[in-house]
């Protein structure tokens, strides 16, 4: 590598550094990128946000929850971890999945409907098939991303649909089979208030309504996660088991594997899915930018080998009188 790569190399780390832990970095954010997809009812948008300045950008596919609000469901939310996500050095792509609010009309009777649950894990595939055209639709986007540091992160049903691109697997409710869609391009995962197990802890009113949760198997999710639960997420219309369901793709599924257990947070993490959303019951700005610090400095880790950024990270938010929650590590 000549000199002025290397003096590159130093300065994208310097930035990245300083956008994690210090002053927020200049992002751009564009929307809709439009890919049309055959078979499906809907052309696919997807929202990039990406830093204003930098190359060799990893990756992160953010898919969205199924949610009490219109819009959020979709590329227009999200926008609390997205931005902190694009100022620490990464690309953030977020499609509008078939299970948005935006869509639920036009799409009611559609086979899949209204969780799309195979669906939503496609679109992220379709999207990695599709990155550069993707970066030549975006402004100033165009050779600046790293097609091999690529993670998926998903809040709610998002991050059950991340998981099954990690390597979980689910039973199909219709056939029977077994279903595979890991994406083995996706290095690492994020799963923010995911599902958890199914079978008989599914009891709650909602249980009858979500029949590829039951067959969940997180024991084949082989690939680097990081499992955010809160402490205050008690998910009832699913589970009477309280809060520690939303951690069992940690200790379901083989290492390595990493749970940040937030604490004070209820299923909207302080607000991760808009600013000011009134979906959130446990709204906190100061939680969301630890959530956000702590997770940049997981995927900063896992896509750019960075153990300094994690170390720091943790020392900074687990630690001291008032934590903002506590790390497990396998």
């Amino acid at each position: 590598m000549s000199a002025s790569a290397d003096n590159a190399d130093t300065d994208r780390d310097t930035d990245r550094d300083t956008a994690v832990s210090g002053p927020p970095a200049p992002v751009l954010s564009y929307s809709p990128v439009t890919l049309a997809v055959p078979g499906r009812p809907v052309d696919l948008q997807v929202r990039v946000s990406v830093p204003v300045t930098g190359t060799g950008l990893p990756v992160v596919l953010l898919s969205h929850g199924h949610g009490g609000s219109n819009n959020l469901s979709s590329l227009n939310g999200y926008a609390p971890l997205a931005n902190l996500w694009a100022a620490a050095g990464f690309a953030v792509v977020q499609p509008t999945h078939l299970s948005s609010r935006t869509l639920a009309r036009r799409l009611a009777g559609a086979p899949g409907a209204p969780f799309f649950w195979r669906s939503r894990a496609e679109d992220m595939s379709r999207i990695l098939d599709r990155l550069d055209e993707i970066a030549h639709t975006v402004p100033q986007l165009a050779g600046r991303l790293d097609h091999d540091r690529i993670a998926v992160a998903g809040h709610s049903l998002g991050g059950h649909t991340a998981s099954l691109l990690l390597g979980a697997r689910t039973t199909d409710p219709g056939t029977g089979a077994e279903v595979d869609l890991r994406d083995r391009r996706i290095k690492a995962g994020v799963l923010l208030a995911a599902p958890g197990r199914g079978g008989d802890v599914l009891n709650g009113w909602m249980a009858d309504r979500v029949p590829f949760f039951h067959g969940t198997d997180f024991s084949t999710m082989t690939a680097p996660t990081l499992v955010v639960a809160g402490d205050k997420d008690d998910s009832a219309h699913f589970t009477d088991i309280g809060p520690g369901w939303h951690a069992d793709p940690y200790h379901l599924a083989p290492a390595p594997k990493t749970l940040f257990t937030l604490f004070g947070a209820e299923h909207l993490l302080g607000g991760i899915s808009g600013y000011d959303a009134d979906e959130t019951t446990d709204e906190n700005p100061e939680r969301v930018a630890a959530l956000g610090r702590l997770t940049a400095a997981y995927l900063r880790t896992q896509l750019l080998s960075d153990p300094y950024a994690w170390q720091k990270a943790c020392e900074a938010l687990t630690t001291g009188t008032a934590p903002a929650g506590r790390v497990e590590c396998k």
